[in-house]
């Protein structure tokens, strides 16, 4: 089982790669949910850190359904990707009623050929899961980031140990994932853990809570993981896969 640490800057980047982090998951804006991280920040990452890292392609906060423009300049970001040699994409689509995009997603998946993809929390919004997990698997998803369809994912466990059993694709539990809880996912199965370790605000603050809550919105508070932390994560699942 893999370790996923969501980063925001080069900063971040280096703190989790050196706290033993399997790989990143690149974005920017993590107040807001995240959206795809500027060209300039892309470039940096690229030369600053040697694990894997896949980046957040969502071209603006605010839902999952996107327009005809919209959805070109996300194929356009994927491609940029692709140019710059990172090794996966995280991204989704839904329709306007939470249905999972299929005709999108496809598209995306397209764009991304060889890259490890990864559906993200959208699809904890999909009323019809079951069907999007067919659907998602037959696209060519690889991962799917989930907390289970719960505020958190030990809230959501039993579906997250119910999708492990139904679908091809890895699942990879987030939300709320810290050292205190990690023992309740170890050698269930799952492909990776993500979290992003926040030193600052405290993880607490996000559990239930919509990531653009205004209390979450702090002018001159970086967002830094916290090395020790992810260090401990990794330490336990590693003792625990032995």
């Amino acid at each position: 089982m893999k370790v996923e640490v969501c980063v925001t800057s080069v900063e971040a980047a280096k703190i989790a790669e050196r706290a033993g982090a399997d790989r990143l998951e690149l974005c920017s804006e993590l107040a807001v949910g995240g959206v795809t991280p500027s060209a300039g920040l892309l470039q940096a990452i690229r030369d600053a850190v040697g694990i894997p890292v896949h980046v957040l392609i969502r071209p603006r906060s605010g839902g999952f359904t996107y327009s005809e423009h919209t959805f070109s300049q996300m194929l356009r970001d994927i491609s940029y990707c692709r140019e710059l040699g990172f090794d996966g994409i995280v991204t989704g689509c839904l329709h306007a009623d939470n249905r999972l995009d299929r005709i999108g997603m496809g598209h995306l998946a397209g764009a991304c050929a060889d890259l490890h993809l990864t559906f993200h929390r959208a699809f904890d919004r999909i009323p019809d899961w079951e069907s999007a997990l067919l659907e998602l698997e037959a696209i060519g998803v690889d991962t799917i980031l989930t907390s289970g369809q719960a505020a958190s994912a030990v809230q959501g466990f039993s579906r997250l140990e119910e999708l492990v059993q139904r679908t091809g694709c890895g699942i990879m539990p987030g939300g709320g994932i810290r050292p205190s809880n990690l023992e309740k996912f170890i050698g269930k199965g799952f492909e990776a853990v993500h979290l992003s370790a926040l030193e600052h605000p405290e993880p607490e603050l996000f559990l239930g809570l919509p990531l653009n809550t205004p209390g979450l919105l702090r002018e001159g508070t970086p967002l830094l993981p916290d090395a020790g932390m992810i260090e401990t994560v990794v330490r336990a699942i590693k003792a625990g896969l032995k």
